[in-house]
């Protein structure tokens, strides 16, 4: 059965559940997780107006059928941007696909130049697809329930990628002050919300030898001390 598109913002089944006080702004559902806070991020860094919503783990948010109408992998971020192309309104997942969404919107934080958007477009895949879940697996392994396992090999697998990821990363760092060079794009902000992440919140940095990585340590330095990143690190405001 063909569904109507939707028209307005109210069509979307997402707002009965949380619905907007500014509806003219652009609607974002999340956490204040790695994956989370690139598009708070973001969103601080164009300085498009928009309203945060929680999604709350705690209260299962994420299984609710509200949430599913727009992500039906139950996963933050999404988004609705009630002027999406030709003015309609747009909902989209997945936190990479929404990063190169406000790009193209905004025109920031990605290059124009073609060759030089696949290489940004190339390492924003590089942390979608090795980073984050590297990372991610290592912090389950090392301070949730995986701490309890009597075998390590599991952990230590993880270690051992995520370090040789970093090494990755510090090598493509080296002389340069962002991913790109001297331009910060969209690679940067999908990449060191993850990098702060492992050493901070998972207390992996022992584990992965951050010290061994110079150039990561740099440039994650920089990173958070940018007034959107301290803000967006905060966003949505836990309840």
């Amino acid at each position: 059965m063909t569904q109507t598109p939707p028209v307005s913002l109210s069509d979307f089944p997402i707002t009965r559940k949380w619905p907007a006080q500014h509806p003219e702004r652009l609607q974002l559902y999340s956490l204040p997780t790695p994956n989370g806070v690139k598009v708070s991020i973001m969103l601080e860094e164009c300085g498009l107006p928009y309203e945060p919503h929680l999604v709350d783990f705690a209260s299962n948010d994420q299984m609710s059928p509200a949430f599913l109408s727009l992500n039906p992998n139950n996963k933050i971020p999404a988004i609705i941007d009630p002027n999406g192309p030709g003015g309609k309104p747009l909902g989209l997942f997945e936190s990479g696909a929404i990063l190169i969404y406000l790009a193209e919107k905004t025109g920031k934080f990605l290059p124009a130049d073609a060759a030089a958007r696949y290489e940004t477009l190339q390492w924003l895949m590089f942390q979608m697809g090795g980073i984050g879940p590297m990372f991610g697996q290592l912090g389950f392994f090392h301070k949730f329930a995986g701490k309890d396992y009597e075998d390590k090999r599991p952990r230590d697998r993880y270690v051992t990628e995520s370090s040789r990821l970093l090494g990755v990363l510090n090598q493509r760092l080296e002389g340069r002050d962002w991913i790109m060079g001297k331009d910060y794009t969209i690679a940067d902000i999908a990449t060191f919300g993850w990098v702060r992440n492992l050493i901070g919140f998972y207390e992996a940095g022992d584990l992965v030898e951050i010290k061994n990585f110079p150039h990561v340590t740099r440039v994650l330095a920089a990173f958070v001390a940018r007034p959107a990143v301290v803000k967006g690190l905060g966003i949505p405001e836990r309840g």
